[in-house]
């Protein structure tokens, strides 16, 4: 009976199974991006998407005369909020980065070091994104949190990292980077 108890103490508790990664495929703590710059990299991509609402919906609201009232549910707003989304969509998929990150050279990662997938851009970038923008008060958990990860990034097992390091880290040549 002691064995058993001894052998369930040395378990590893998860809910869901999340194979270890080995110390010497680990991502290094520096590589993470913290709060502060992943805020300001935000603030320019929330600057990006008021001018892309400001060219393509402001427009068509201004011509048909429509109230252009950003309260909840109403259609400018859920019109502005796809523009959001779709942006942030578009750009993690496909460079894996948004305006922001580029100008601060951070960039969304697997934390194992494969590609982001449509299903994890989806989730993080669009329903993650859209949660945090109700709820804005939670993008700070990123600051709490061992790997610099926010919600979304603690659910899909991804990381915003800083490019520079990656770049140097012949690992992530032929992997997550391209």
């Amino acid at each position: 009976m002691g064995n058993e108890n001894m052998a369930f103490e040395n378990k590893r508790q998860v809910y869901h199974y999340e194979p270890a990664i080995p110390p010497e495929e680990a991502i290094p703590k520096q590589y993470f991006a913290g709060f502060w710059i992943r805020f300001l990299a935000y603030i320019i991509d929330l600057i990006a998407i008021t001018a892309i609402s400001g060219i393509i919906v402001n427009p068509i609201f201004r011509v048909m005369d429509l109230s252009m009232d950003t309260s909840f549910f109403t259609t400018y707003w859920i019109l502005t909020t796809v523009v959001f989304l779709i942006y942030f969509i578009l750009m993690t998929k496909f460079f894996g980065q948004t305006l922001g990150k580029m100008l601060f050279g951070l960039r969304v990662v697997n934390l194992d070091r494969t590609k982001l997938t449509w299903l994890t851009v989806l989730f993080r970038e669009g329903a993650m994104r859209f949660v945090l923008k109700t709820i804005w008060p939670l993008y700070v958990v990123c600051a709490f949190t061992p790997n610099k990860q926010g919600i979304a990034d603690l659910l899909e097992s991804t990381s915003v990292v800083h490019v520079g390091y990656l770049e140097l880290d012949e690992k992530w040549t032929n992997g997550a980077k391209k």
